[in-house]
């Protein structure tokens, strides 16, 4: 897909007009003051633009992963960057084990709440022993009447201090005692109670306005209702939303990397020096360029992905190359913004330094570049298995 049809123009149209009522300064104060930008978490809530991939029967608008990711950039261009994406993020795709494996009774209870910005969900899955290896998650939920007993610790689980929900991975057999490592993975979706699940703020180089967290779970009761799908096929659910989530990381970051783009060219052709333009010179043309370049190819990668995983054909080397992709055009436009802008860029006034920090996460995280060139080399290129 290149060619946007008029209703995909109209949503990122309607979209960019809740993204207009929040200006570089309200950003910029979000950040300042670590808050969460509850005010444009709210305002997308109310216009139905969390609901974009939910179900229509639970008052979603049952789209694909095409029209969440025409959302997902439009909502990184507009000067919000990390900020304005990750309070959003995990409406997208992230309850997705919770649309496909729910009961109905489940998706009744918890969906249109998410639709409605009534609820805010995290995900709690990253371990500080595990990392990307999310079969050796030690987070283990023991069987009791009525439920299961939980104790582990989760690592960079954003927004655990304003979200009241909790997607939550854990494991229901030990590792050692499973007959595959990915068996006896069991995900939960429960009352983020923070009165039991004890949270503590990590501070970070970027994206202060949005929270990422330790947390951290103590013999905490969970009932048997809020469990998703059946005990300890937990890690196959949560392959329902790698792609998807890969292809919006890859939009967002060539999101924010456009507007730093923009806001470079934009001051090249108003700053002068030794009588002209500085965009006048080639050194500072080029480089834009470039910049320009990488970023639409990148967005292509982005939409093939997007394309093939609504059309039911697989998608992994497509979405893992255009995280990848979109994550380093993005962060390299985001460095030549600040370059362009020279010691200016370096200044808080011309927000391109806020950019760049708020980029950098997209290269670290859901998944590494190494870790995606190593997926490339074994599953295209028929290389035997590195890790």
């Amino acid at each position: 897909m290149i060619e946007l049809n008029d209703d995909q123009r109209a949503l990122c149209d309607g979209v960019s007009a809740v993204c207009k009522r929040f200006d570089d300064e309200y950003w910029a104060e979000c950040e300042r003051e670590a808050r969460f930008p509850h005010e444009f978490h709210k305002a997308m809530a109310a216009d139905g633009w969390l609901g974009v991939t939910m179900p229509e029967e639970y008052g979603g608008a049952g789209l694909g992963v095409t029209e969440a990711a025409l959302v997902m950039h439009t909502v990184a261009s507009h000067g919000g960057a990390m900020a304005a994406t990750s309070s959003i993020h995990i409406n997208m795709f992230g309850p997705h084990p919770i649309v496909v494996h729910g009961t109905p009774e489940q998706k009744a209870r918890w969906v249109p709440r998410l639709v409605a910005g009534e609820d805010q969900v995290c995900f709690g899955i990253t371990e500080p022993n595990a990392g990307l290896d999310t079969t050796s998650i030690t987070t283990f939920a023991k069987k009791v009447e009525g439920g299961y007993r939980v104790s582990g610790r989760k690592i960079w689980t954003s927004t655990a201090k304003v979200a009241n929900k909790i997607l939550l991975l854990t494991r229901t057999t030990a590792k050692a005692d499973a007959k595959r490592p990915t068996d006896g993975i069991t995900i939960f979706y429960t009352d983020l109670d923070r009165t039991r699940f004890e949270v503590q703020r990590i501070p970070k180089h970027g994206r202060a306005a949005v929270d990422s967290n330790m947390v951290f779970i103590d013999d905490v009761f969970i009932p048997e209702e809020d469990r998703v799908g059946e005990e300890g096929k937990g890690f196959t659910y949560l392959l329902d939303s790698l792609n998807p989530e890969r292809v919006l990381i890859a939009v967002e970051a060539i999101g924010i990397g456009q507007d730093a783009l923009g806001r470079a060219a934009r001051y090249a052709r108003e700053r002068n020096v030794f009588g002209r333009p500085i965009g006048q010179n080639q050194g500072i043309q080029h480089p834009l360029a470039e910049r320009w370049i990488a970023l639409e190819a990148a967005w292509l990668m982005a939409m093939k992905a997007a394309t093939l995983y609504d059309t039911g054909r697989p998608c992994g080397a497509e979405a893992n190359s255009a995280k990848f992709l979109g994550a380093r055009a993005g962060y390299d436009a985001c460095l030549q913004a600040v370059m362009t802008h020279g010691g200016m860029g370096y200044a808080k006034e011309y927000q391109v330094e806020r950019l760049l920090r708020e980029v950098l996460v997209t290269r670290l995280a859901p998944v590494s570049e190494q870790l995606i060139l190593s997926f490339i080399a074994e599953k295209v290129l028929g290389q035997p298995k590195s890790y």
